[in-house]
């Protein structure tokens, strides 16, 4: 198992490292990204290309962040969702939702 990391360059965009898993995430982890006070620009980018291991938290987590960035109208964009990941979001009926196309 390998502890998730989450990265923010000063860019806006987000790199994920690590499991995304229900080990890994909890409370906090919804909270790490500061949809409120982001000051980059009204886009970020959440890069999953080295996420190793994904699970149902891990789509419960980008759900949450979907949410968060609607209320605060933060344009939201995941890239390299691993295909654990993707598998997850059509068994959920997310297959068509623009933030889990491939």
């Amino acid at each position: 198992m390998e502890i998730l990391k989450i990265t923010m360059p000063d860019d806006g965009q987000i790199i994920l490292t690590g499991d995304l898993t229900f080990a890994n995430i909890n409370k906090k982890t919804v909270n790490t990204i500061d949809f409120e006070n982001h000051h980059h620009s009204d886009n970020i980018n959440i890069d999953l290309k080295a996420v190793k291991l994904s699970d149902s938290a891990g789509l419960a987590l980008m759900i949450e962040w979907i949410k968060l960035s609607r209320q605060y109208n933060i344009q939201l964009k995941f890239s390299h969702i691993p295909e654990q990941l993707l598998t997850l979001a059509k068994l959920s009926g997310f297959e068509n939702n623009a933030y889990f196309a491939k």
